[in-house]
């Protein structure tokens, strides 16, 4: 059983998120306010047609720079086609940051990009688009070796088609579970979506009454577990997830707790106004839900987040006056940790499972390639393409790590050791002595 995705669409033109191709009628005037709520909103991901097609360069550059904007700061992750004709257009969509690249089969000169781009930056960040099941079936090895899902324009052949994964983008009153619950569909899109996207949480739940999974925050931790005071009321650390920063404490009841974990953005009980409250409605800085945690008495919680702003009322970083700044190497121990449970969990249709699957020595191979990109970009091309590729680079070694029974820590150290003035010296003296090969 897996998840379905609830996906919305932003058909993104001169900064404003229009109706759809053919209608551009203005729905929200800056897309990337949109896109923000939905991801507030229980999105899964969000689908983005750049239509700056025919309208020159500057336009293309401000969409990507917009792109770009969403991608940095959204908590789901973002998939992007449109305006794409080259590979090109392709290594800009993910330099921008988003995880999956949609191209448009309907264009005769895709057909031959999306086997280029399959192979250049590997099938699990390509997608189709598709309005015809022909254009699916004349192309299916190709579809098959090269991506790893199709976006369908329309549900005509959602009920016969199961070849490879798919999302249909429905713009017509449907019935949402009727679609997810067909072979093959592992999310939905369009307008079924977009027009409800205030409620939803209350349409996972009208799937979760009809046996469809989709996703919705959970924790191994019920509130039935804690010990709450004689209010009914536990207090809350609040800390950064990356900076390990203290950012606020306050309280939460059952309610607060239970809205928390399923939507995935800190709620607390406010002890004056005697009411709910989710951090950042007012303001607009959210804290981001990523680990919970409770002390060994199980009367206080600790919740690890992401916070999108700063967290005191008075507009400092933490209600202690501290600034928190982010050093984004920390990440890479995140990143590691992510690798980590692909290795234990082993999900399919994760592109770290495949890599895992392949063996040492094609993760070994993926990670030569990489390093030979970032050379030549290091050469020819611009800092940002040099930092996309050793991005890739630094991603496939710690995948080579775990699958040696490492973590990037082991190396970290190895370089912590060598730091040591006196670390050659001792090097020499232990191989001399027959203590090191």
């Amino acid at each position: 059983m897996f998840a379905r995705k609830f996906l919305p669409c932003i058909y993104l033109k001169n900064g404003s998120a229009i109706t759809s191709e053919e209608d551009e009628t203005i729905i929200e005037a800056d897309a990337y306010s949109l896109a923000m709520k939905f991801c507030r909103d229980g999105a899964d991901g969000i689908i983005i047609y750049d239509l700056s097609a025919g309208m020159g360069d500057i336009a293309h550059e401000e969409a990507l720079r917009i792109i770009r904007a969403i991608c940095g700061d959204s908590e789901v992750p973002v998939y992007a086609g449109g305006n794409i004709r080259r590979l090109e257009d392709v290594k800009k969509l993910l330099y921008a940051g988003c995880r999956k690249v949609a191209l448009n089969m309907a264009k005769r000169s895709n057909i031959e990009l999306i086997e280029e781009a399959g192979k250049r930056f590997s099938p699990e960040k390509i997608y189709v688009c598709a309005d015809s099941l022909e254009q699916i079936l004349d192309n299916l090895k190709i579809i098959k070796e090269n991506t790893s899902a199709a976006i369908l324009l329309g549900k005509l052949f959602v009920d016969s088609f199961s070849e490879v994964p798919v999302i249909p983008v429905i713009n017509e009153e449907t019935s949402v579970a009727d679609i997810l619950s067909k072979p093959g569909v592992f999310g939905i899109s369009g307008d079924v979506i977009n027009k409800n996207g205030d409620d939803l949480f209350a349409i996972k739940d009208e799937m979760a009454k009809a046996g469809i999974d989709t996703a919705v925050g959970t924790s191994a931790l019920s509130w039935d577990d804690l010990n709450p005071d004689a209010n009914g009321l536990i207090p809350v650390v609040c800390q950064d997830v990356m900076t390990n920063a203290v950012l606020m404490v306050a309280y939460m009841n059952r309610e607060a707790f239970e809205i928390t974990v399923r939507e995935g953005i800190m709620t607390y009980y406010s002890r004056s106004r005697k009411s709910l409250w989710k951090k950042g409605e007012t303001s607009g800085h959210y804290q981001y839900v990523k680990e919970l945690y409770s002390d060994c008495d199980n009367d206080t919680l600790l919740v690890k987040a992401h916070p999108d702003g700063p967290t005191c009322h008075t507009g400092t970083d933490t209600c202690w006056g501290e600034d928190n700044e982010q050093n984004p190497l920390l990440f890479l121990t995140e990143l590691q940790d992510f690798i980590n449970r692909r290795h234990e969990e082993m999900p399919e249709g994760s592109y770290t499972t495949k890599l895992f699957k392949d063996g040492v020595k094609r993760i070994a191979q993926k990670v030569g390639e990489e390093a030979l990109e970032s050379v030549i970009e290091a050469c020819t091309g611009s800092n940002e393409q040099l930092t996309y590729e050793v991005s890739d680079m630094l991603y496939h070694l710690l995948v080579l790590l775990t699958a040696k029974g490492m973590r990037i820590e082991d190396v970290a150290a190895e370089l912590q050791k060598r730091h040591n003035p006196n670390w050659d010296k001792k090097r020499r003296e232990a191989k001399a002595k027959g203590e090191m090969k």
